[in-house]
């Protein structure tokens, strides 16, 4: 999305919690996220997806999930997409295929 673009501008940032093993947003005290397991130090199984209910429908899960599977890209990881959610992502997303 171009920086100039209006929902850049107030989308608020995803943060990785490596401790934690989870991708988050915060918007208005309330938290969004994608879990993950590593596995053998190569692989990160995607494996839950959790948006409050006053904020679905906004884009946040395919947020979390894009930033997630770019980590993993940049990162050398592959992913184990058991979150039915990050499934139909990289099912829509085919340029994510090559990180299975």
């Amino acid at each position: 999305m171009p920086s100039n673009s209006p929902s850049s501008a107030v989308a608020p940032a995803v943060r990785h919690e490596p401790g934690a093993h989870r991708f988050v947003v915060t918007i208005g005290g309330s938290e969004a996220l994608l879990e993950y397991r590593e596995i053998d130090g190569r692989t990160l199984d995607l494996h839950h997806t959790s948006v409050p209910p006053a904020l679905r429908g906004s884009g946040i899960a395919s947020r979390l999930t894009a930033y997630a599977l770019d980590y993993a890209r940049e990162h050398g990881y592959k992913v184990v997409p058991t979150c039915p959610f990050v499934a139909a992502y990289i099912d829509r997303h085919p340029d994510y295929r090559a990180l299975l």
